[in-house]
């Protein structure tokens, strides 16, 4: 059965909190450190295929710098035309990687090197390990250069244990029905899932009814 992808629009912003490190622990605490360590590596570059959580992780990063009212670089690939480097900003942030294009590439570059000048930290993420990016030669060494982790998408144990704990964080009860239906049903991206859940317990509280099956059915024909 085909699985649906929704664009219902209701997503928490991402945060480090809200990353479910499972396999990825390793990664998430070095991030969550770097955040915070005047002291961090210089340079950080997270890969993995669709659904691993790495632009997650960047707009996580992204927002834990905004609480600090600090300021960073970002850079993807819906960013035609990317400012010139700001020796303000608190860290560079790179998403898509494998995706830029040769301006991008550029541009990224110039961001590296001045960030190297200025100590700033540059966390990048894409696809495939850096020897197996498909850009400019001084990009990708950069890219490689410093600390490298493959993330892994999360087992579907794993899915099940963080729907069961947003569930209850929202005091909403999800039975094993409901979850396999969400798991046959809907993508696997937990980005996605933490967006539907959402929805579900919105549209739970106004219609005054438990999450069921015939509540997801109902929800859908609202949207």
């Amino acid at each position: 059965m085909q699985q649906l992808v929704l664009d219902i629009g209701l997503g928490t912003s991402p945060s480090l909190a809200n990353f479910f490190g499972g396999p990825n622990a390793a990664a998430l605490q070095h991030v969550q450190q770097a955040v915070v360590d005047t002291g961090r590596p210089l340079q950080t570059y997270l890969w993995g295929g669709p659904a691993t959580g790495k632009t997650h992780m960047l707009r996580a990063v992204r927002e834990a710098y905004r609480v600090q009212a600090a300021r960073v670089g970002w850079m993807d690939p819906s960013v035609y035309e990317p400012p010139e480097f700001d020796d303000t900003w608190a860290a560079v942030l790179l998403d898509d990687v494998h995706l830029y294009n040769p301006a991008q590439q550029h541009m990224a570059f110039k961001w590296f090197v001045n960030a190297q000048t200025c100590s700033c930290w540059v966390l990048g993420a894409g696809d495939v390990p850096p020897a197996d990016l498909q850009l400019r030669e001084d990009l990708r060494t950069r890219l490689g250069g410093g600390n490298v982790f493959a993330l892994q998408l999360l087992s579907e144990a794993e899915l099940r244990t963080v729907l069961a704990q947003e569930a209850q964080a929202r005091g909403v009860h999800l039975s094993a029905e409901v979850v396999d239906y969400l798991l046959r049903r809907f993508s696997r991206d937990l980005g996605s899932l933490m967006q539907l859940l959402e929805h579900l317990d919105r549209y739970a509280l106004q219609t005054q009814r438990a999450i069921t099956i015939p509540l997801v059915k109902s929800m859908l024909e609202t949207i």
